[in-house]
């Protein structure tokens, strides 16, 4: 009996040599995926990273932006093991994602808004991760980057394992640390300026003010017009949201749109409650 034993045990352990290391690893639950794809929605569905130059291939990098620091392209972003973060491990992606650092060590220009994704909870990053790794893999070499300043170095505090649930503190939380709003309606302003808007906004949009400043900003919009807009792009005044706008709300894969109402209505409470500054020429 002992030795029967004995051979089933060696055929069992020499079974698991015969498996993948990815194989054995413990494939990530239906329901972290979704929350990541939740997370993924709610920061614009990470439109900056599809473009023409991956042939519309949702995540595939390529994109071109410009400005006063350089040209940026945007990194391929898909499983792809050559051109992509196939080869990078969950940790090497959230340290990306949060922090600006590539796996070799190499610092990402803060066009890639890291310092404000540095403050999502790590239970948030770790399920966008575990969905980004279910996208198709696609090939495609993003050229590298011509900087003409060097990338400042930044300060990155360490993340709450938690995101707030509800109310204004989760608003908060979207607002700043998932959709990074700041990015866009800040502008190049300094941080007193918080959410005022800016007449200098990527690709020279005129980002608009989304503080409750009454006579610039959404001080007139309700509760439920705010909501509409983030689901729609319709304006209280029946205008469209820029195209810009747009990529975030609809989304390849999801955007504000996908959101819950309960996240949605947290967002216009938060939006609320800041101080109004008005939009003046920058």
């Amino acid at each position: 009996m002992w030795r029967t034993l004995t051979t089933a045990l060696v055929t069992l352990w020499l079974s698991t040599l015969l498996i993948p290391p990815e194989t054995q690893a413990q494939a990530p639950s239906s329901s972290l995926i979704a929350r990541g794809k939740y997370i993924f929605a709610a920061a614009g569905g990470c439109a900056c990273h599809t473009s023409p130059a991956s042939e519309g291939k949702q995540n595939g990098g390529g994109k071109k932006i410009e400005g006063p620091f350089g040209i940026v392209y945007t990194p391929n972003i898909t499983p792809d093991k050559e051109t992509g973060i196939g080869q990078w491990s969950q940790e090497a992606i959230i340290n990306a994602i949060r922090r600006g650092v590539r796996p070799t060590g190499g610092k990402m220009h803060p066009v890639m808004p890291y310092p404000y994704y540095s403050f999502m909870a790590m239970e948030d990053l770790r399920a966008l991760v575990a969905y980004l790794m279910t996208f198709p893999p696609v090939r495609n070499q993003v050229p590298p980057s011509q900087l003409r300043v060097a990338v400042p170095d930044l300060v990155i505090p360490d993340p709450p394992e938690k995101a707030p649930r509800s109310g204004i503190v989760r608003g908060r939380y979207l607002v700043d640390a998932v959709s990074a709003c700041v990015d866009c309606h800040t502008g190049k302003t300094t941080r007193h300026r918080y959410l005022a808007g800016t007449l200098s906004g990527p690709e020279d949009t005129i980002v608009p003010n989304i503080t409750p400043d009454p006579s610039t900003g959404i001080s007139r919009w309700t509760k439920t017009q705010i909501i509409a807009y983030l689901q729609t792009g319709e304006r209280p005044d029946g205008r469209r949201a820029n195209r810009i706008m747009m990529e975030v709300i609809r989304g390849r894969s999801g955007g504000y749109g996908n959101m819950t109402r309960q996240d949605l209505t947290a967002i216009a409470d938060y939006l609320r409650t800041i101080p109004p500054i008005q939009l003046a020429p920058q």
